[in-house]
């Protein structure tokens, strides 16, 4: 099942960090050998609920394994610093859903859990 690593980041889009400029340029040669890709990267955000500074990162992986495998390598690990360092920011690896996946099912499951 697909995972995603996801980070809310807000960068300094007109001064960027030369650090920063490097990671962007080192981070997809650290994914390729975990399946990664990106799904969304440099968009811009439509903010429809809420605060929310910034912009998203979302990057796809064939599992968790993966995912988490990426995230931990020595490659991502070197340049992690060269973001962290400079780019206020939150990064959260989460497992995607089945393609049957229907919302209903999790609410009767909570109903249940509930005792309603």
């Amino acid at each position: 099942m697909t995972a995603y690593a996801i980070a809310h980041i807000r960068p300094d889009h007109d001064n960027p960090h030369e650090d920063v400029l490097r990671y962007i340029e080192e981070i997809q040669a650290t994914m390729d050998p975990f399946g990664g890709r990106f799904l969304v990267h440099g968009q811009e955000v439509e903010v429809m609920e809420g605060p929310f500074p910034g912009t998203v990162v979302v990057i796809g992986f064939p599992d968790i394994e993966s995912a988490r495998a990426w995230y931990a390598s020595p490659a991502y690990q070197a340049i992690l610093p060269l973001r962290t360092d400079h780019v206020p920011s939150e990064a959260v690896l989460v497992d995607g859903v089945p393609a049957d996946y229907d919302a209903s099912r999790t609410a009767a499951r909570l109903r249940a859990a509930a005792g309603r």
